[in-house]
């Protein structure tokens, strides 16, 4: 028996977590929350909290089907470090010896880790072509080749990539893939299906439609995300078939749990190896140094606080050791890692605490809300330790 199952967690405290939660929603910051926190692969807290889109609207569920957002990005991650371990690629891979026709000093010297890393030193463009639908992963690629340019060298800067990098993950996957698989065919395979991730999809398949949760993104993304099956401006996330490799996953607690979990074990899920243990080791350190991420040196400096050093590692958000505003708390441990997306995901794993968190609220707060808003739940959730 480990340390951490010997001391469990405080339920008083738990549901000063809950409690915290509701108390948000009837103030109306957000409209609600489905959480799961858990020691050492047991689940202590485990609540649906409030409703789909406000007052008169759906209660939320403990299965409910979310658009995840960014979060969809771990997805691609794992499955590049997966491919990192089989061989089928190398964090020092060049992105143009697998994509020849992305060219052109400085970006045609990026390699699979400034991609992950986040400082490949292309601009964190939002779409790489205006108005374009985001299904289709030829179409993104060919957008990125023909649009997206390296500004400074690779390794200079950390720029967050709301699209590009992922979209490039997602091909060097497809194109080094032994099987010829399509992108989306490789993440249900050879990680959805694994895991028993049985709820989740690129797309909103049939299946989960009633279940599904439209986005009230009440202004906080900034540009379109369109599917081609609808009209919409942010059809993308309720079209059922996607192959958005930076953002066009659905998906439930239950199943991030699933996933959040396996990669607590140190990469293994329900018998299954999806990574090794020294894989993540690597993964969760911080890869970027004291460069600022510039997305949130912005978010920071709008708020009137320090800008935070990056603390990305290869893939995944790390917490890092200065004290700063953070989304995984202040109180969690410096490797503690994770991934989160537009103002309403998130799950973290404190390796040192033996600690797990998943959270998939309604109604999507701004960048430094949402910062602030999962730091204090997180803080609420450390301190529930014993």
């Amino acid at each position: 028996m480990t340390a951490s199952q010997e001391q469990g967690m405080d339920a008083d405290r738990l549901g000063h977590l809950r409690a915290a939660i509701q108390a948000d929603v009837t103030r109306g910051l957000y409209h609600g929350a489905v959480i799961r926190v858990g020691r050492a692969g047991r689940v202590e807290l485990e609540a649906a909290i409030g409703t789909s889109a406000g007052t008169g609207t759906r209660s939320l569920a403990g299965d409910s089907v979310f658009s995840i957002f960014s979060l969809t990005k771990a997805f691609t991650n794992v499955l590049v470090l997966r491919a990192v371990e089989l061989g089928q690629l190398a964090l020092t891979t060049r992105v143009a010896d697998v994509i020849p026709e992305f060219k052109g000093a400085p970006r045609d010297g990026a390699t699979l880790l400034h991609l992950l890393t986040h400082t490949a030193g292309m601009p964190g463009v939002w779409t790489p072509r205006p108005e374009m639908f985001e299904d289709r992963l030829d179409e993104l690629l060919q957008a990125v080749i023909d649009n997206v340019h390296g500004v400074v060298p690779p390794g200079t800067r950390c720029d967050y990539a709301p699209v590009v990098n992922h979209v490039l993950m997602g091909e060097m996957l497809r194109r080094t893939d032994p099987q010829g698989r399509a992108f989306r065919d490789i993440v249900h395979q050879d990680l959805f299906e694994p895991l028993g991730m049985r709820d989740t999809s690129f797309g909103v398949r049939s299946d989960l439609r009633s279940r599904k949760v439209v986005p009230d993104v009440r202004g906080v993304i900034p540009i379109p995300v369109r599917g081609r099956d609808d009209p919409g401006r942010y059809s993308l996330f309720e079209q059922e078939v996607n192959e958005a490799a930076h953002v066009g996953a659905c998906s439930t607690v239950p199943d991030l749990w699933r996933f959040t979990e396996m990669l607590r074990r140190g990469g293994a899920g329900d018998g299954l190896r999806i990574l090794s243990p020294r894989t993540l080791q690597v993964a969760r350190r911080n890869w970027t140094g004291d460069m600022p991420n510039e997305l949130y040196r912005t978010v920071a400096l709008r708020a009137g606080w320090q800008p935070p050093p990056a603390y990305i590692g290869l893939g995944f958000s790390v917490r890092g050791d200065a004290l700063v505003h953070h989304q995984f708390g202040t109180l969690t441990s410096p490797e503690t890692f994770g991934n989160y997306g537009a103002g309403s995901t998130m799950f973290w794993v404190d390796p040192v605490l033996d600690l797990s968190f998943v959270c998939c609220t309604t109604g999507l707060l701004p960048q430094a809300a949402n910062i602030e808003r999962f730091q204090r739940l997180s803080d609420i959730a450390v301190g529930a330790t014993r």
